[in-house]
């Protein structure tokens, strides 16, 4: 995998804390004033009592990703619901979010507030991979779990130097290889043109791509980049246009991928079939173009559409839709980002229930250790699974296709842990 982008961002954005070592003294000071007794005596409890767990977020409410930052809507009427119910194990969340604007510096800086002034027992959903490897050695160092971090990059499941951080969702190329076979079967002499961003997000989907489909008669025969402070994809597009590929691969955040969609739709002269990745799927995303406009356009999904009218009798959409309605009730409860936030926020739920010490080390152990959990706003046989070697709670994809006003699910689940076996190191 190619991590030199993101190991640069990571450098940069940390640099600013060798200016602040100072600070790490007192918070060393703070772990052992705040540490359990007992069977699970010397480990820290820094932000968890008997009746309270305070949480911190960081995602991009400003800034070229601020689509993702309604995510932080679901996550906290989760809570909420669960709190008027008596919380988690007796225990009231207090979930504290930040806006890293997108930017890895800005996310360090948020970290450090959560971790030393906040004093949060753990910095739950970082949005971003640059935002997440900008803060990670640095809350590994800390020892204040990262759980669920929003963002797909295979590195969170193949790195075995930072034990405090792991991901949630499908990794980049577990959903490339569901792509891989799909055209495989449907389109077996594709002619692929890719679109992606230029960080470790855009390179880890398209380098999954290129592996799966080696070999195969499936061929990228054009690709082309963006930066996310571009204020346009117009070049882009017509550069990828003229390479005549009967499909585009589309790997961008939601900003961008309406840029896209809307470049597609008014090219008439050039028809691929679209698959548009799995973070910028929502709805939210298609609707500014048109519905009539993106018809067709094909992605992945692992969690339950709130559009849907197959999970109209739902009970776990009805509660989040009541929830939502109570808690956020400027959040648009068909907003698949809002529906994400209320899944992981209660996959995280089912972590803390199975700590064996209320402790950051109990949580840090439990994320490591999930035995075909079911979270209920998951698509039907879709667990979270972890354990030692396989660091990726979330492997298994189902293909949707759009189709007039929503996602349509077609096609049987890929379990892709199964059929492809892991990301690779």
């Amino acid at each position: 995998m190619r991590k030199t982008t993101l190991l640069r961002a990571a450098a940069a954005a940390t640099a600013a804390l060798l200016t602040l070592s100072a600070c790490n003294s007192r918070r060393g000071q703070d772990a052992q004033d705040s540490a359990a007794g007992g069977a699970c005596k010397g480990q820290q409890t820094t932000g968890i009592t008997d009746k309270t767990i305070k949480l911190g977020g960081i995602y991009p409410l400003s800034g070229p990703a601020s689509a993702y930052g309604t995510i932080s809507k679901g996550v906290a009427a989760y809570f909420k619901y669960v709190n008027a119910q008596g919380g988690i194990d007796g225990r009231k969340v207090e979930f504290i979010v930040r806006d890293d604007g997108y930017q890895p510096p800005k996310a360090v800086e948020e970290a450090r507030r959560l971790v030393e002034q906040e004093k949060v027992f753990a910095v739950f959903q970082t949005l971003g991979t640059p935002s997440t490897a900008a803060v990670w050695d640095y809350l590994n160092k800390q020892k204040v779990p990262q759980p669920f971090v929003a963002t797909g990059a295979s590195l969170w499941g193949t790195d075995d130097k930072h034990p405090w951080t792991i991901g949630w969702q499908p990794s980049y190329v577990a959903e490339a290889r569901v792509y891989a076979k799909y055209l495989r079967e449907e389109k077996p002499k594709a002619k692929v043109a890719v679109l992606y961003q230029n960080d470790d997000f855009g390179k880890d989907l398209l380098g999954g791509f290129q592996k799966a489909v080696a070999g195969s008669g499936i061929k990228v025969v054009a690709k082309e980049s963006y930066e996310v402070t571009d204020p346009s994809l117009s070049a882009q597009m017509a550069s990828l246009a003229r390479s005549k590929a009967d499909v585009l691969l589309d790997i961008t955040t939601p900003k961008f991928g309406s840029q896209a969609l809307a470049a597609d739709a008014k090219n008439t002269k050039w028809n691929p079939l679209h698959i548009m990745n799995n973070v910028a799927s929502s709805a939210a995303v298609l609707k500014p173009v048109g519905f009539k406009n993106v018809q067709g356009v094909v992605s992945t999904t692992y969690f339950k559409d709130p559009a849907d009218p197959q999970w109209a009798n739902d009970p776990e959409i009805k509660a989040y839709k009541d929830a939502l309605h109570k808690y956020a009730p400027d959040a648009d409860p068909g907003n698949q980002f809002n529906a994400y936030g209320w899944a992981v926020a209660s996959g995280l739920h089912q972590a803390l229930d199975a700590m064996k010490c209320p402790t950051r080390e109990g949580l840090r152990d439990a994320v490591r250790n999930l035995k075909d959990v079911k979270v209920d706003m998951l698509l039907p046989g879709v667990t979270l699974s972890t354990g030692p070697g396989d660091a990726f709670p979330l492997e298994t994809m189902q293909l949707m296709r759009f189709k007039g006003e929503r996602w349509q699910l077609f096609g049987k689940p890929v379990d892709t842990r199964k059929e492809f076996g892991p990301p690779a190191k």
